[in-house]
């Protein structure tokens, strides 16, 4: 082109402009530098232009989802912190709750005394959920933990404990096994009358031996075995009059 354009030799002018011109050190340390840097830069990458364009429009669309993720984060910190505190709040109510019935509930089924529940912190873990323990006075005798308690004083006050519980939200069904068994008869008699007064809101099934605690039963159920190894079911329905008949009956007996 330059030969047909101008009628010259390019290469005949580029020798003569060099040779007019030799590069100096510095020139000479700069093309060098120059030449480093383009060997470390390896082979042009042609694809390049498309492959940024394809690499950012990924990095948007997950930069996107990294702002969903910490929003959605931050809306589910905060409805754990607004249940924590509703939690913490209606625990702290029902405790107190509870705790008022149990102190009306225990002098009943015990004849006096009085008791409380009380909340329990690990020392060594003070961000711990606290513990329930019970603090129990009987008639006669010093307040101490219910662990200390004898057989049938920790049957009482837990069969107490339950019956407030009861009291404070009661439910359709109420099972009770051998709950009298560790009990003397003054503490079954006023089981007793705790249960029937009871039985208006909740139906009691009461599993005992117990002849008093039968009494007050409008159904009974008994397990016979009239031949060795083959179970019987018997269902007995009793009247206020028949109830009244059996107990004389045993009364004169």
């Amino acid at each position: 082109g330059i030969r047909e354009r101008y009628n010259v030799e390019l290469l005949d002018h580029l020798c003569d402009f060099h040779m007019a011109r030799a590069p100096t050190d510095d020139l000479v340390k700069r093309i060098a530098s120059l030449r480093r840097e383009i060997e470390r830069m390896g082979e042009v990458n042609l694809t390049a232009l498309e492959e940024h364009a394809e690499l950012s429009e990924k990095f948007e669309f997950l930069d996107r989802q990294r702002d969903d993720l910490e929003a959605s984060l931050e809306k589910l910190r905060k409805a754990i912190a607004k249940i924590d505190a509703t939690s913490k709040e209606r625990f702290q109510e029902t405790f107190r709750i509870v705790n008022e019935k149990f102190q009306q509930v225990f002098p009943r089924l015990f004849g006096g005394g009085k008791a409380q529940l009380v909340l329990v912190r690990d020392e060594s873990r003070p961000d711990a959920e606290p513990g329930v323990d019970i603090v129990a006075q009987p008639p006669g005798k010093k307040m101490q933990n219910v662990n200390l308690m004898s057989g049938g004083e920790k049957a009482l006050t837990a069969v107490s404990l339950i019956f407030a519980i009861f009291l404070v939200k009661p439910t359709p069904f109420c099972l009770l096994d051998e709950v009298d068994a560790p009990l003397d008869e003054a503490n079954v008699g006023r089981y007793n009358e705790m249960v029937r007064e009871m039985s208006k809101t909740s139906q009691f099934i009461l599993i005992t031996h117990n002849k008093r605690t039968m009494e007050i039963a409008d159904n009974l159920y008994g397990v016979t075995m009239e031949e060795p190894g083959v179970s019987k079911t018997v269902n007995v329905r009793l009247s206020r009059d028949e109830k009244a008949e059996m107990e004389q009956a045993q009364g004169a007996a």
